[in-house]
């Protein structure tokens, strides 16, 4: 029981700390292993698994009544202390068998964190479809990224919402797990999943999840705040670097028209790529049959965007952006070990 009660200690301690530079050992094979294989479609995927595990919680909780504030607070509590010993407990299996063993899990759980590859695949999907001016393939694949009716949307429109989705789940998807995998280690990139798969499921404001939802949603808010604003400081960065980018445009839409966009985070990437492409996003959108929004994003002289070539400029930024984000925080951890 000692030699068990051991290794555990050895994996958490191991697994915590501070800009370590064995994050960024775990964190590169993690973006490796997404850039080669994505994000494959199973049943027993950590991230689906997490969202059964929150769905069953979440009836319990119901069940008894904690459909409130604090039941909220109480899904947070019960997902962690569920998901986090079972990753410390598979960590320290593979620490018992060989430190390389223990590298690769350590890896595997930064890969389940990341979902760049499969962004960027949703993304191609469309753009495949608005190229061949297939619109009821464009309007299907679309349908799978944005939670909109998809019925009175033309190729532009499928495209910008293309464009939209990618930009922010550039943030919530990518930089922010990032981060927290580079700066904390793995448990605090799980973490972030937890929260932000919260935010996903229950952090509606809807008659059932207005207040049970909440701390999902604000616990999210909170985990992206700096990653956004760093995306516009990189999108713009990186769009003063590249060809066919306006490094003026998307800094000043960024900054000017980010609370245009609900929620405190996610106007910031999406701004600064409609203003980096030179493009109109976002326009009429409509839910269950009813208009919902009639805002553009970007420079009143742009054209509404985005055909298939504005979602691939999009790719650049995103892969560029996260290249850079995992550079950066490797130039600051370096020196101080």
């Amino acid at each position: 029981m000692s030699a068990l009660a051991a290794t555990l200690a050895d994996a958490l301690h191991a697994s915590v700390g501070f800009l370590e530079p064995r994050f960024f050992l775990w964190t590169a094979l993690g973006l490796a292993l997404d850039a080669l294989i994505g994000d494959p479609i199973f049943a027993a995927h950590p991230i689906r698994l997490l969202g059964r595990l929150l769905a069953f919680y979440e009836r319990v909780l119901f069940r008894l009544g904690a459909n409130g504030y604090g039941g909220g607070i109480a899904l947070l509590f019960l997902l962690a202390g569920t998901v986090l010993p079972l990753v410390v407990a598979f960590l320290a299996g593979a620490h018992a068998l060989h430190p390389y063993a223990f590298d690769a899990a350590a890896g595997l759980v930064c890969w389940a964190c990341l979902a760049l590859r499969d962004l960027i695949a949703h993304g191609e999907r469309i753009a495949r479809a608005v190229a061949r001016g297939d619109l009821a393939a464009a309007r299907h694949h679309v349908s799978m990224l944005v939670g909109r009716d998809t019925e009175k949307m033309d190729l532009a429109a499928c495209g910008r919402g293309a464009v939209e989705s990618m930009a922010e789940n550039l943030v919530d998807g990518v930089l922010s797990p990032l981060a927290f995998l580079l700066l904390f280690g793995p448990l605090a990139g799980v973490l972030f999943k937890i929260v932000s798969t919260m935010d996903s499921m229950v952090g509606y404001k809807s008659d059932r999840y207005l207040r049970f939802g909440w701390c999902g949603a604000r616990t999210d808010d909170v985990a992206n705040f700096l990653p956004a604003r760093w995306s516009w400081l990189l999108l713009s960065g990186l769009a003063a670097l590249l060809p066919g980018f306006d490094v003026r445009t998307a800094w000043r839409i960024g900054f000017a028209q980010h609370a245009l966009v609900p929620g405190p985070n996610s106007g910031w990437p999406e701004c600064t790529i409609a203003g980096a492409l030179r493009r109109r996003l976002i326009g009429p959108l409509f839910k269950n049959g009813v208009q919902v929004c009639d805002l553009w994003l970007g420079d009143p002289a742009d054209a509404p965007g985005a055909d298939a070539r504005d979602i691939r400029r999009t790719y650049v930024l995103l892969i560029l952006s996260t290249l850079v984000t995992f550079a950066a925080l490797g130039a600051i951890a370096f020196p101080l070990t």
